[in-house]
């Protein structure tokens, strides 16, 4: 039979590299989040080939004596942790695997100095052995240097990606950093080309647009709410980007708790479920989310990598975020992204200017091209196929200007005032900074689904009907486990489930807006929503939708025409309305176009 042996510590530390030492850039990770706990200043981070030949980071941080650093070399020593409360940890790190699990699958420089020590202390591991070790010259702090990554253990090196995807990865992973630290500047340098170099102190807005999008700081809206937890109070931070500003991919959402990068599909869950009837189901949000709360109200030791966690109120953690998420949203809801895209603006055409001709360059050479036809004469040859040409169908103008009354100077309206139609779909109006433009359809479907849930549309929809025969669903006991602690949940919008066996959900009623639907396949949807993302968002949405479709058909159509004084009620409206800044599928409603960008395209700026 086989012998159980003691393994030894070569082989336990590649074990634990395994889990902590995937790719260069989880082994980057752990060296930033080091530098940060030593209470660095300034952090500056070199990678060479994507961090498959070399990654360094060096910091002003408190440094290493000589002695711990072979301490720090050895599993399970850590400064992070002065006593046995694991539960109190605030630091990024805290388990002292990182260094030795580095170590013994690279190369593994280690060079340090205390502050106000003369000299440093440089100590080298190969693949797991000391090869070298000696006095090194440095200002104080640190600098670690990790090179043949995986060299001694190709069957590890063979499951690494592209240059190109690693060097990806390590950009995401000191971005989410340089974003938890805005105190703190950070520099990244690949190969010889320098990405970005961020000054300490930053204000955070700045800090988060300058690593995610410039136009995000001028497309969001700042988070600041307070509540209290179990443990103490619960504060949410940071910046999130208006509906009308969203992306096809969720990679642009970057979520904190107590100053750490998190993935966690809670907060995920919570994000999705604070703009659920502003986005389409296709389009995700960009934002930069921090939460604090106790350390004991949070377990941080719950991943490998540290970028799950688990909280001991998980549904009140929920409700804060998407509370204090639509209360920001609240402060921009009438706002649209700010002004037309780039893209769009670009493709705004000029009347071509045509260079004088090389006759003309000098006053002393004589032009003997043709001579052109008189203004006088143009105008003669104009006025000849005037009628013709203004007869053609293909030059009928395509928008039409009003006369209004001028409004009261004293009164501002910031959507201003329509002057115009264009194509019996926008609608053309002047404010006092810029010209707005109006999707007609777009923004009355938003204004009629605000009116519908004013008027109790939404509890319509979602009151239940019961099955004259109630269906029992099999599904598996894992999933029957999930519905049966959301039921409570599912009851509100009109769903009533119970537990029916081991492996069933007995349906009694459905809501009425659905009471056609497949009930194996709703709940079927709903178990695979809630594994995904900690809680069923899915029949809120299916809701949701049934109002927005309600919406869709009773709004105003694109190619109606609009009386002015039904455009100027539209705007007035808008302008009164929660969220109008963007329809139901989180498009915007109306762009601004500023005088600046007027007189630009003009050449006049």
């Amino acid at each position: 039979m086989p012998q159980i042996r003691r393994l030894p510590e070569s082989l336990i530390n590649r074990i634990a590299a395994g889990e902590v030492v995937e790719r260069p850039a989880a082994a980057l990770k752990e060296l930033v989040e080091n530098a940060i706990d030593a209470g660095a200043s300034r952090i500056a981070v070199k990678l060479v080939e994507g961090g498959l030949g070399k990654l360094e980071v060096i910091d002003d941080g408190c440094g290493m004596s000589a002695e711990e650093m072979a301490l720090a070399l050895e599993r399970h020593a850590t400064s992070k942790l002065p006593d046995d409360a694991i539960e109190q940890v605030s630091t990024l790190g805290f388990r002292g695997e990182a260094l030795p699990s580095i170590a013994s699958v690279a190369q593994l420089t280690i060079e340090s100095r205390v502050r106000g020590a003369e000299d440093g202390w440089r100590r080298v591991v190969d693949h797991g052995q000391l090869i070298e070790e000696g006095p090194a010259a440095l200002p104080p702090g640190t600098r670690v240097k990790v090179e043949k990554l995986f060299a001694k253990v190709p069957a590890r090196r063979k499951f690494l990606r592209s240059e190109r995807s690693e060097y990806a990865a390590c950009l995401d992973v000191v971005r989410r950093l340089a974003m938890a630290r805005p105190d703190v500047a950070i520099s990244l340098e690949h190969g010889e080309r320098r990405i970005f170099g961020l000054q300490a102190d930053e204000p955070l807005a700045d800090r988060v647009a300058g690593i995610v999008a410039r136009e995000l700081k001028d497309n969001s809206v700042a988070i600041a709410a307070e509540r209290e937890g179990p443990g103490g109070t619960m504060r949410l931070s940071g910046i999130a980007g208006l509906p009308t500003y969203n992306r096809g991919v969720a990679d642009h959402q970057y979520l904190f708790v107590n100053g750490r990068p998190v993935k966690d599909r809670l907060l995920v869950g919570a994000v999705r479920g604070a703009y659920a009837d502003m986005l389409a189901r296709d389009r995700h949000a960009v934002l930069a989310l921090f939460l604090d709360l106790p350390p004991e109200d949070v377990d941080v030791n719950v991943h490998p990598a540290k970028t799950e966690v688990r909280f001991r109120d998980a549904a009140g953690v929920r409700g804060f975020i998407v509370s204090g998420l639509r209360q920001a949203l609240d402060t921009g809801d009438r706002r649209s992204a700010q002004g037309p895209d780039r893209g769009a603006m670009e493709r705004w055409q000029q009347e071509p200017v045509q260079d004088p001709s090389p006759a003309l360059a000098t006053i002393f050479s004589r032009d003997w091209s043709a001579q052109k036809p008189r203004v006088s004469e143009a105008g003669q040859a104009w006025r000849a196929y005037e009628g013709e040409v203004m007869a053609r169908d293909d030059f009928a103008p395509q928008g039409r200007a009003i006369e209004v009354e001028e409004a009261d100077a004293e009164q501002e309206f910031p959507l201003g005032i329509a002057r115009g139609q264009v194509a019996n779909t926008y609608i053309v109006a002047e404010a006092a900074d810029g010209l707005v433009l109006v999707d007609q359809h777009a923004a009355h479907e938003r204004l009629v689904l605000e009116r519908l849930r004013a008027a109790g549309a939404g509890d319509a929809v979602a009151r239940s009907q019961a099955l004259l025969v109630p269906d029992v669903v099999e599904l598996d006991e894992v999933d029957c486990d999930r519905l049966e602690e959301a039921a409570e949940g599912f009851a509100q919008f009109g769903l009533a489930i119970e537990r029916f066996g081991t492996g069933a959900m007995l349906v009694r009623a459905l809501p009425a807006a659905l009471a056609k639907a497949d009930s194996h396949a709703l709940l079927t949807d709903l178990a695979d929503d809630i594994a995904k993302h900690g809680q069923a968002l899915l029949l809120e949405e299916k809701l949701e939708h049934v109002l927005a479709t309600m919406a869709c058909h009773g709004s105003v159509r694109a190619g109606r025409v609009l009386r002015v004084e039904e455009m100027n009620a539209l705007l007035r409206e808008m302008e009164r309305t929660p969220r109008s800044g963007q329809c139901n599928h989180g498009r915007p409603t109306w762009v601004k176009l500023s005088m600046e960008d007027v007189e630009k395209l003009f050449g006049r700026h």
